[in-house]
């Protein structure tokens, strides 16, 4: 890759978060450490970067820093098989003709092909989820205003008066960093105060999680488990987690993985 064009990525990625490291350069660029530092220090002589310890950061900094968690297309990978089968199992709870919000996440994101042969009202925060549904199905797609979080692909405002409060929905999916006995947990305020909005409008709140999500922790709780109506998960799931939604008087799906759906994810990867 020529000097130019490493520049300019790294430019860029300086935008998109408080500190571009050295190892997100490299990862994004192709390039070796050595020339990487080489570039930060081009840049930093020349002031459009300002080095710092292991890496770069903005002499400007955004005005919209990422979001606490890992980026979508790393999650994307994780357990895809298991998100997969919840997904399928979480569109057989929905009618043609419903009002549904999807938040947005990678498990939720799998609800995207089953939908395609839906005709629905899906009013999403995520943008690869409308961007799927509008070339490949007949849904009417609503998007949330706000800011655009590059990493994690979701939209989001910190208005109270955005367009969220005028949708109505039967049901809302979403997913979650943790889900443990004081509710579901995620790991940025932002996030939190977003979500939180959304599952005002909706009467039922399924949530689509991997059964890796109850040993997960947070310390921020966006919900407690007496708002959730239905989890699905994989058959994965522990007995005592098992036990903790059936005492909260949450509906248990448990969707199997199998060997079909581990396969066609092996091939994919």
């Amino acid at each position: 890759m020529h000097e130019t064009e490493r520049h300019r990525i790294i430019l860029s990625a300086v935008q998109e978060r408080p500190v571009a490291t050295v190892l997100d350069l490299v990862s994004l660029t192709g390039a070796s450490e050595a020339t990487i530092r080489r570039d930060i220090a081009t840049l930093h002589v020349q002031k459009r970067v300002r080095r710092v310890r292991g890496g770069a950061e903005a002499i400007t900094p955004p005005q919209f820093v990422g979001l606490a968690g890992r980026p979508f297309s790393v999650n994307e990978t994780i357990n895809i098989a298991a998100k997969r089968a919840i997904a399928r199992a979480a569109v057989e709870l929905c009618a043609d003709g419903e009002p549904i919000i999807i938040n947005g996440g990678t498990t939720t994101f799998q609800m995207v092909h089953p939908l395609s042969a839906r005709r629905m009202q899906v009013f999403t925060n995520s943008f690869p989820i409308a961007e799927h549904l509008l070339k490949h199905s007949k849904n009417t797609i609503l998007l949330s205003g706000g800011a655009i979080y590059r990493e994690q692909n979701i939209i989001l405002s910190p208005f109270e008066n955005d367009v969220t409060r005028n949708f109505y929905a039967r049901r809302m999916f979403m997913g979650a960093q943790g889900l443990g006995p004081l509710g579901l947990m995620e790991a940025d305020p932002l996030l939190i105060q977003a979500e939180q909005k959304l599952i005002g409008q909706a009467d039922e709140l399924v949530v689509l999680v991997d059964s890796s999500k109850f040993r997960n922790r947070s310390s921020l709780i966006l919900c407690p488990l007496n708002r959730i109506h239905v989890v699905i998960t994989d058959d994965g799931i522990s007995d005592r987690d098992a036990q903790m939604l059936e005492a909260a008087e949450i509906r248990l799906i448990v969707v199997p993985v199998g060997a079909a759906d581990r396969k066609g994810a092996a091939q994919e990867g």
